[in-house]
């Protein structure tokens, strides 16, 4: 007879970082204050209204419309702060010049300043009459109180976003890499699209997921500039604030479960686009 084998209990070696159990509760329980009870309460708060009451808000057309001016915008900066983020990111890391410095601390000035005072700051430089305005409105440009201020707050608020994503993964990249595809007889354009963009994807789409959630519901920067005229320029944030100030709960409750379950949806989206990008290419893996 074949003998029993002795007992094939194992026990899991120890970390060498204690206080994982702690530490897992104490995360848990943060993430429940701060997260998953507000949003239940929400959820609770938005399935009271009723289907026949939920869909009236839902297809209002001015909340529709808010809700378009507040996504396309949020899309619209996120997706020209991917293009040029990436360049200043590209400066930032592979050259050397006077005040390097200086701009590289510029990009996080968005971080520490008010929104409300970037959105006067914005407002007072793009109107007919500012700084930037005087000159574009000879031009039939306007961008202060127009959807197109709009998307300027809000690539101001969200280009820290995408540079401070790809500038740690860009500096990982050595510049031996260039040197050989240079050596393979790549352009500058086959380097660029077919060697370094492929590492960065995961990165650029990090970033810009961070750069449009912040976008959706950015309110200070925007409500000096966009002019909040209904049907115009009116973001969703906006009508929600308008809606508590009439005492509307139900409907500002509404609207926000609305931008709620939208950019869960676009974020899922991102997020399995980057899952994608990084299992194709097989960084970040």
């Amino acid at each position: 007879m074949k003998a029993h084998s002795p007992t094939r209990w194992r026990f899991k070696r120890p970390s060498v970082i204690p206080g994982f159990g702690m530490a897992l509760g104490l995360t848990l329980t943060w993430l429940t204050l701060l997260i998953l009870i507000p949003l239940s309460g929400l959820a609770v708060r938005s399935s009271a209204l009723g289907w026949e009451q939920f869909w009236s808000i839902a297809f209002d057309q001015r909340i529709l419309n808010a809700l378009r001016i507040s996504f396309g915008s949020a899309f619209i900066a996120a997706t020209i702060n991917a293009i040029f983020g990436i360049i200043l990111a590209w400066v930032l890391v592979r050259y050397r010049f006077p005040g390097k410095r200086v701009i590289d601390a510029m990009v996080d000035l968005p971080f520490a300043l008010p929104t409300a005072v970037a959105g006067i700051a914005l407002a007072a430089l793009y109107a007919p009459n500012g700084w930037v305005g005087q000159f574009l409105t000879p031009l039939g440009i306007k961008i202060a109180f127009t959807p197109a201020g709009i998307v300027v707050a809000l690539i101001f608020v969200g280009l820290p976003f995408v540079v401070r994503t790809v500038q740690p993964v860009m500096e990982e990249i050595d510049k031996e890499v260039e040197e050989a595809a240079a050596t393979l007889g790549a352009n500058r354009f086959q380097t660029i699209f077919r060697v370094l963009l492929p590492g960065l994807a995961p990165a650029v789409l990090t970033g810009f997921a961070l750069a449009f959630a912040r976008g959706v519901g950015e309110y200070g920067s925007v409500i000096f500039i966009a002019g909040n005229l209904p049907f115009k320029s009116e973001i969703a944030p906006l009508l929600i604030i308008i809606k508590l100030e009439e005492y509307n709960y139900a409907a500002a409750t509404g609207i926000a479960a609305i931008m709620l379950v939208i950019s869960f949806a676009m974020l899922l989206v991102i997020n399995l686009i980057q899952s994608w990008s990084r299992r194709r290419y097989g960084y970040g893996a």
